[in-house]
């Protein structure tokens, strides 16, 4: 027990960060960088040598703006196999998988936008940064900065977890100087405020009225930063400013902007957040220069993958050799992508050869590679025989075993496993790994963990899909979206009383190319009916009784509706599985794709994680999907939880197409795997083209000296604008995580409620409305028991003292359910302080044990219209005149000056002419 200790204190450790990047800071500079050009972007030599430029500029912008203590080393570029050039290196562990930038056309077209995909908490790493062509050949610098510049402002957000200090929601704030301001940081970024609108090229300038409404400018009201600036701060607001080359520190952070920097992180400095990351803990300043990045250039190439399959006596329990064959036919007639090369090993004491590589390129192949199975479980386990037997069977056909993938399925322990440690790490292949059962060998998940490979874990319980839909995963390597096998339906029940099992499919219109459906039993081959959405009834599965199982592939593209199946047991008690898979019925049109995971792999109790489910199309969120996720433990007990997108609790962006919730119902130590379901109906999800969260900060135009020169407008979607989507269902597996530390003594309340981050105001006379969402009594579970709200004339003094401030009486305010939507209305009474120009407005939440959440984001009403004012901050000479009404300011002016003139010489005359005729002269 205590070996086993050790190895999954060690897996623990190796697992952190280990699912999304392979980035490694080594001696001050990060190694292992990988930007991968996706398959949909056409061959283009100079893309690679415009993706050198921009990380060498950024390498030395880095260097000075993390004082001198962080650099890019080593980068490596993935090439997709479609690109012609040969003579670009194979892969080792690096996959798209891994990807640190992506170089992909943009999420709509003409918006070429840089972004960060960042759904976690401040200080957590995000997912990946997107970069389109355009923008990395140079093409949109008027409108971005230089590309070097972006990729830091980017960095920050991937490594460290920052956020933007600009807010494209909130673009102004009324500052406590009674001045309404542009939201950024530093406040001494000078700028003015204009509405500038051109059409074809007649562009027209005027200032910024006050909207009676929110007190603050217009919507159409931009804020235009000085051309020639000296302030430093901050990369994170606009980093393309030509002065601008550091971090907002404590001294220089405006903590009263709405920036999300201040909403994320408890109004901390982007340098504070950066420096308490693990990254800086661990290093000091360099005096010497950076060496330039150096860079690996690598193509995809055919995939390679063999099967590593346990068939010691471990296998015999639990039905798990017939389990393990059923999910591997699964994966060879349908998951694995036409093309690859695909190899198979069996071992016990000793490893057998079972297949060598053979390419698959029709249903020939798949059905020989089933011949290869183990069909007899017995002996000890020699999980090294194992590897080295691939490698064996790889270099048959590759002598590098560079890339190549092995998938591991162990249900035993191997006393003798770290013999072959070394060889796996030094090897260059990924190894994927399923444990299987909770006797499994820990040490497979290091061997995963240090390969780039994934892992997961399920368990005996028999109607579980863990296995299949392990696998399942296993079939997506570095190809175009189009060839990936989706999961429509994965569903397992013990049935007894009733033999009965029935359900749906829906097949969208993305999907229907080769669309296979697989049947399981235990005992009898069931009764199988299935129909298409025309009611035809669809025959004709193959039957393996040896393997229990039965299967049907629907030739050409299945017909888009409601699928309906219906499984009859023929056994009492039985245990009947479905699964159903489609790929893309059209590769021009990405199809409907979930992801899942966790925030993090390992966790102590009473520490909470949370659950994620990412819904897109193509680069474009899904908003309005039905999301469920299913946590199962080691005994096989589930946990089931709705995900939300909501933007509270566990939500960090409202519609952003990310789904999630906080999971703390931890019930033993160990082993979790995760599976999410996602389902849509038509007329209620949809599309999302508004602008997606973190996106780069646009330049809208520069002022010099008051004038205003422009840059192309941004092309942008209305905010709400969103495009229906019919009926779809997608299955996802997350992975497996492990959970220690879980007393079994009963425990007292640990969970606050979640802090409140979506609270609003409105004001009606005197009057104030508010709303939010609830919170639970548990973080975003149960009902919280009462609220605290205070109000202030100062919102720095609400939010550094809360609890000192106005507190409101909430005795009529009775608390709802957790997500659903709350509000209170008030009247503030008489602040205290003097000269307050607004009413800022926080919540607290309090639950049955007296704990109590964060406090909420602040809230605002005015309780005045402020004067439009033309420049925040600094005075600013030469404010601009339209032209046009400058012309005709001049010429009016000349005009009555004229007709004063006319005037005046007219009187002369007639006054002359009148002494005239008086003299007779």
């Amino acid at each position: 027990m205590g070996f086993f200790s050790s190895v999954l204190l060690l897996v623990l450790h190796l697992l952190q960060g280990s699912r999304t990047s392979l980035v490694q800071l080594n001696a001050n500079g990060y190694e292992g960088v990988l930007i991968a050009i996706d398959p949909a972007v056409p061959e283009d030599e100079t893309l690679i040598t415009e993706i050198k430029d921009m990380v060498t500029t950024a390498s030395t912008f880095l260097f000075e703006a993390t004082e001198k203590r962080f650099f890019f080393k080593n980068v490596s570029i993935l090439i997709p196999e479609s690109w012609k050039n040969t003579q670009y290196k194979r892969p080792k562990h690096e996959s798209y998988k891994h990807a640190d930038v992506i170089v992909a056309p943009p999420t709509v077209p003409g918006r070429d936008e840089p972004y960060t995909k960042q759904f976690t908490a401040c200080g957590e790493k995000a997912e990946y940064i997107h970069f389109t062509p355009d923008f990395v050949l140079g093409k949109k610098q008027n409108e971005f900065g230089p590309p070097g510049r972006a990729l830091v402002h980017e960095w920050a957000h991937l490594r460290w977890g920052v956020f933007d200090e600009y807010n494209d929601d909130e673009p102004f704030y009324m500052a406590k100087s009674k001045k309404i301001e542009a939201t950024r940081c530093s406040i001494d970024i000078t700028g003015i405020n204009r509405v500038y609108k051109c059409q074809e090229n007649n562009c027209v300038t005027r200032t910024c009225r006050v909207d009676a409404n929110t007190k603050l400018y217009e919507k159409d009201c931009q804020f235009f930063p000085d051309k020639h600036q000296t302030e430093k701060t901050s990369i994170m607001f606009m980093q393309g400013i030509d002065s601008v080359s550091m971090f907002c520190n404590e001294k220089n952070h405006n903590r009263e902007a709405p920036s999300l920097q201040n909403k994320k992180c408890d109004s901390r400095s982007t340098w504070e957040v950066i420096s308490n990351s693990e990254d800086f803990k661990g290093t000091v300043p360099i005096a010497a220069p950076p060496p330039p990045p150096v860079f690996s250039l690598l193509k995809i190439s055919e995939r390679i993958v063999c099967l590593v399959l346990d068939k010691s006596e471990s296998m015999g329990n639990h039905n798990r050799l017939n389990r393990m064959n059923q999910a591997v036919k699964y994966f060879l007639l349908q998951t694995i992508e036409n093309g690859s090369w695909v190899g198979v090993v069996d071992f016990d004491t000793t490893a057998h050869i079972k297949s060598k590589l053979i390419q698959i390129k029709s249903n020939n192949e798949r059905r020989k590679l089933l011949e290869s199975l183990p069909t007899e479980a017995s002996g000890g386990i020699s999980i090294c025989s194992g590897i080295e037997s691939a490698f064996q069977v790889i270099k048959e056909i590759y002598p590098q075993v560079d890339g190549s993938e092995i998938i591991l399925v162990v249900a035993g322990e191997d006393k003798n496993i770290r013999n072959c440690m070394d060889r796996v790490k030094q090897s260059g292949a990924i190894i994927h790994s399923i444990a299987l059962g909770p006797n499994a060998d820990p040490a497979v998940t290091e061997m995963s963990a240090v390969t780039g490979g994934m892992h997961f874990y399920t368990t005996d319980q028999s109607e579980s899909r863990g296995l299949t839909d392990a696998l399942w995963t296993f079939g997506s390597g570095n190809t175009n979206s189009s060839q990936h096998s989706l999961q429509l339906e994965s569903k397992g029940l013990m049935l007894s009383s009733n033999p009965w099992m029935n359900g749906t499919v829906t097949i969208d219109s993305t999907v229907g190319k080769d669309t296979f459906c697989l049947v399981t039993w235990d005992k009898q081959p069931p009764g199988i009916s299935l129909w298409d959405p025309s009611g035809t009834p669809r025959g004709n599965f193959t039957v393996d009784e040896d393997s229990k199982m039965a299967y049907l592939s629907i030739p050409g593209t299945a017909k888009v509706g409601v699928w309906t199946y219906s499984l009859q047991a023929k056994a009492n008690p039985e245990t009947l599985t479905i699964t159903v898979n489609s790929r893309a019925a059209n590769s021009a049109v990405p199809p409907i794709t979930v992801n899942a995971k966790m925030n993090k792999d390992t966790s102590s109790f009473p520490s909470p994680m949370i659950v994620y489910a990412e819904i897109l199309q193509g680069y474009i969120p899904i908003l309005g999907a039905s999301v469920t996720a299913f946590i199962e433990s080691d005994n096989g007990e589930t946990e089931v939880l709705e995900l939300l997108d909501n933007g509270a609790g566990a939500d960090s962006f409202k519609n952003d197409g990310v789904y999630s919730r906080y999971f703390t119902t931890y019930q033993e130590n160990g082993k979790y795997s995760l599976k999410v379901q996602a389902a849509g109906k038509a007329k209620t999800v949809m599309r999302s083209l508004r602008h997606l969260p973190n996106r780069g900060t646009y330049i809208p135009g520069w002022a010099v000296s008051g004038e205003i020169e422009g840059n192309p407008p941004r092309p942008e979607s209305d905010e709400d604008t969103q495009t229906d989507l019919e009926s779809f269902t997608r299955i996802a597996s997350g992975g497996a995580f492990v959970i220690s530390n879980v007393s079994k003594l009963p425990l007292p309340d640990l969970y606050p409620p979640s802090q409140i981050t979506d609270l609003e105001a409105t004001s009606d006379e005197d009057e104030i409305k508010i709303t939010w969402t609830a919170p639970g009594d548990d973080f975003d579970v149960g009902t919280v028991e009462q609220y605290i709200i205070r109000i202030s004339g100062s919102l720095l003094d609400l939010r550094d003292n809360f609890d000192d401030a106005l507190q409101i009486n909430t005795s009529a305010l009775l608390p709802s359910e957790a997500n659903t939507k709350e509000s209170f209305a008030f009247k503030p009474g008489n602040l205290s302080e003097e000269n307050a120009t607004h009413i800022f407005i926080a919540i607290q939440s309090v639950d049955k044990s007296n704990l109590t959440s964060k406090v909420s984001n602040i809230a605002q009403v005015a309780l005045f219209t402020p004067e439009a004012d033309p420049s925040p901050g600094k005075s600013h000479p030469n404010p601009r005149i339209n032209i046009s009404a400058l012309v005709l300011l001049v010429v009016g002016s000349v005009a009555v000056v004229s007709a004063i003139l006319s005037a005046t010489i007219c009187i002369l005359k007639k006054k002359r002419n009148a002494i005239r005729s008086k003299t007779g002269f």
